[in-house]
């Protein structure tokens, strides 16, 4: 991903390389090119305005501009900045002591969700646990065979015992205790777009079975309209960090370098390709 906002960037930095002193119109200049890229990236409004003051404070501070190499400081704080903005540090997907950990996966349809459902039971399946599936989306039957079906390919059980998503949700609770399983991935109800009754769904089940984690996945191809999904998703459920999916079909990266800096909550992982390994944790300091 981010291909056209590296090379939109790398324009930008090859202008300033060219420079020697650097002087503060110089660097607004700079700043209105990044500007314009990152807009282009389908980057939130608010997170570019926010992103550049940043970079404009340490770009003029004395420090960089008496550097020896300005330039090649401004470079380095964007990059700085943009580690920042997509969520600092790497943040471990940390699976808590309880047996069976409950895994909530929420996001809107065509998102990926049932997909990355079982990409996370494989991730978690080659560490060493024992995962069970639990297909609740009963709004989309053709989601509960595609899950039925994964689940096949990979070797991880799949329940969905009960006519309301509470009481399947319920019942894969006690096969998991019944069975020893001690991770328990519920896929939740999704739709074509973010609306009170999938939300009053996700937050009936978030209420009875109590989660340890709420992940939501969030489609990197629809850019800002991931961040307003999102949000709506963290005002009503509490999301605790997203899957961020087909990053391999997405050259912009707006959703990726917005959502961490609107929420305020880490991309666990990213999807990285169709094959149902191709989950990969997510570094913010390596996608900047």
């Amino acid at each position: 991903m981010f291909e056209g906002l590296e090379r939109n960037l790398n324009t930008v930095f090859r202008k300033l390389r060219a420079r020697g002193k650097l002087h503060p119109k110089q660097v607004d200049l700079a700043l209105a090119d990044m500007r314009t890229a990152l807009l282009e990236a389908d980057v939130a409004l608010d997170v570019v305005n926010d992103f550049l003051a940043r970079v404009r404070k340490r770009s003029l501070s004395d420090e960089v501009m008496r550097s020896l190499t300005p330039s090649q400081q401004v470079i380095k704080v964007v990059r700085d900045e943009l580690t920042t903005t997509l969520g600092g540090e790497h943040h471990p997907f940390v699976l808590p002591g309880a047996n069976p950990v409950v895994i909530l996966m929420a996001g809107v349809q065509g998102s990926g969700k049932t997909t990355h459902c079982a990409k996370l039971a494989l991730h978690l399946k080659e560490k060493g646990r024992k995962v069970l599936l639990v297909a609740a989306d009963l709004q989309r039957p053709a989601a509960i065979e595609q899950l039925f079906t994964l689940g096949g390919e990979i070797g991880v059980p799949v329940v969905s015992e009960g006519r309301d998503p509470v009481k399947v949700a319920r019942n894969a609770l006690k096969t998991a205790d019944r069975e020893g399983r001690n991770v328990v991935i519920i896929d939740t109800a999704g739709r074509l777009h973010v609306d009170p009754e999938m939300m009053k769904e996700a937050r009936r089940i978030r209420d009875v079975i109590r989660p340890h984690h709420v992940l939501m996945a969030c489609d990197s191809m629809t850019g800002q309209d991931a961040v307003i999904q999102a949000r709506e998703f963290m005002w009503e459920v509490d999301v605790t960090g997203f899957v961020l999916t087909k990053l391999d079909g997405d050259s912009r990266g707006g959703a990726a370098l917005s959502i961490t800096n609107v929420t305020g909550r880490p991309i666990y992982f990213a999807g990285t390709g169709e094959k149902l390994g191709d989950l990969e944790p997510f570094y913010p300091d390596r996608m900047a």
